[in-house]
């Protein structure tokens, strides 16, 4: 045991045990919200620090792969499962922290589920574990697992609240369509290892580094690889809502708990995008060319950008607009990637300030609707400065920075991606980013009308309006969410020079 490395795996133990004791503590101790929100926390904490101490291990003594098992007798090779470097320590502080203040602010919700919110909270945990998993895999299959983990726990958490037959819906179609997806992802897997003899990512015999030369002879027929790699981008562009692989989105964010999109919109975009990036820059990138690719991606970004734009324009529903913003946003993180390894800094960078903006947006949606509501019209949000000015002013804040306004961090993320993939000679590709980023304005900026200049429905001018409640925990999610996206429009340097280092091995 002593030979045992713990410390790659130690942020999952961490937040495993915590869904074991919270569950087991309720069952058989009885213990409330309180306890399990002690928890939590701390679970959430420690997972942070250990990934932090993941990267000063790394700082130390370079990445390194685990959990690997080299049979001596024959050519049987069975190749690490997991890999501990700063691209997988920065996505679990990064998973661990948005996780943790969505949870936060579904704590609402938590609380109405009484009995039951302790297996919300255990659902949680679990699908945390997952997406980390997702980003420190070293192998294809291990990958599939974290994905199915972090899934299959989301499908229940969308469904939670039975009473609501949207919820039913929401749940019934993420999981229908995920098992799609997944089944799709698995194939590409497949043909993958058909191509290379390996569904590993890193070492000897590895996709990167095919160790046999019948594999290669298979290999070098690009039928087999590129196949696996579309199937495989086809699969973890449902994951991250890409176009045209979206359409389980907008109803399911609209559908679900209230309290819980917050988790599922920003969450899985950060474990689904660092699994891509892993596979495609850290792993294939290094057999096939990334020209024989990136082209296919290109595309994906390019219909992402232009159908999110077009669709989230038609809505008049908060959350399905989101949604389908969601959708264009997905394909500005793709145009990153289609960069290579130049574009990842900035593909963290996007991701690391757009997930606290959409969890700052469905916690304010989950305010206005209730933390169990369902639809959410653009309409409810009309006088919200006169009922709530703080709450106002900080979605404001959020949408100008969804839009790309300048000193916001939406703004320098943008800039970012679209730097990158000029840089590599997609510059169709930034100018279509551009136009449509202009055109997205109008969505956002009707929210913000409708807040500052519009009074609900059967109210006068002089009609006074009732003052809205906003509880503490959701209010300080909020706060934090605006706080990182100004700081970082401001300030974007200490987070650009870290990203830089955030590479896959």
């Amino acid at each position: 045991m002593k030979d045992v490395a713990l410390l790659p795996i130690a942020p999952e133990i961490v937040l495993f045990a915590a869904a074991l004791v919270v569950l087991m503590g309720h069952v058989t101790l009885g213990w409330g919200a309180r306890v399990w929100a002690w928890i939590t926390g701390a679970a959430f904490a420690g997972a942070i620090v250990l990934s932090w101490v993941q990267w000063l291990r790394v700082d130390d003594l370079g990445g390194s792969l685990h959990y690997s098992f080299d049979a001596a007798a024959g050519d049987f090779v069975v190749l690490p499962a997991l890999v501990m470097d700063h691209f997988s320590a920065f996505a679990g502080m990064l998973i661990f922290a948005v996780a943790g203040l969505a949870l936060v602010g579904a704590w609402g919700l938590v609380r109405s589920f009484e009995t039951r919110g302790a297996e919300f909270v255990a659902l949680v945990l679990i699908s945390v574990t997952g997406m980390h998993l997702m980003a420190s895999s070293a192998n294809l299959v291990m990958l599939f697992i974290g994905l199915e983990t972090a899934s299959i726990a989301l499908y229940v958490v969308a469904g939670f609240d039975r009473a609501r037959p949207h919820s039913d819906e929401a749940s019934m179609k993420y999981f229908l369509m995920g098992s799609f997806a997944s089944a799709i992802f698995i194939y590409g897997v497949a043909l993958l290892f058909a191509a290379f003899g390996s569904t590993s990512l890193y070492g000897a015999g590895s996709i990167a580094e095919p160790w046999d030369e019948a594999v290669r002879a298979i290999a070098d027929n690009p039928g087999v690889m590129l196949a696996g790699v579309a199937f495989i981008i086809v699969g973890l562009g449902f994951k991250v809502s890409a176009a045209p692989f979206h359409q389980w989105a907008p109803d399911v964010y609209q559908g679900a708990p209230g309290g819980a999109v917050g988790l599922m919109a920003a969450g899985v975009k950060i474990a689904g995008f660092a699994a891509m990036a892993r596979i495609l820059v850290g792993a294939v990138d290094v057999t096939v060319a990334r020209e024989d690719w990136a082209w296919a991606l290109a595309i994906v970004a390019a219909v992402s950008i232009v159908v999110g734009t077009v669709l989230a324009i038609a809505q008049t529903d908060f959350k399905r607009m989101l949604a389908y913003s969601g959708v264009a946003h997905a394909g500005y993180i793709l145009t990153a990637i289609v960069a290579g390894i130049d574009g990842v800094p900035a593909m963290w960078f996007y991701l690391a300030t757009y997930a606290f903006q959409l969890v700052g947006t469905f916690t304010i949606a989950a305010i206005i609707s209730g933390q169990r509501g369902g639809p959410n019209e653009i309409s409810d949000y009309a006088g919200l400065y006169g009922r709530a000015p703080l709450l106002a002013v900080s979605l404001a804040t959020l949408m100008f920075a969804m839009g790309g306004i300048p000193t916001t961090a939406g703004f320098v993320g943008k800039l970012g991606v679209f730097a990158a993939a000029a840089n590599n000679g997609y510059l169709w590709l930034v100018v279509l980013g551009v136009v449509s980023a202009s055109a997205g304005l109008f969505f956002y900026l009707r929210v913000v009308v409708v807040m500052f200049f519009q009074r609900p429905a059967g109210t006068g001018p002089g009609t006074a309006l009732a003052p809205l409640s906003v509880p503490r925990g959701p209010m300080i999610v909020v706060t934090v969410a605006v706080a990182v996206t100004v700081f970082f429009g401001i300030v974007p340097w200490p987070l650009l020079n870290w990203v830089q280092w955030a590479l896959p091995l």
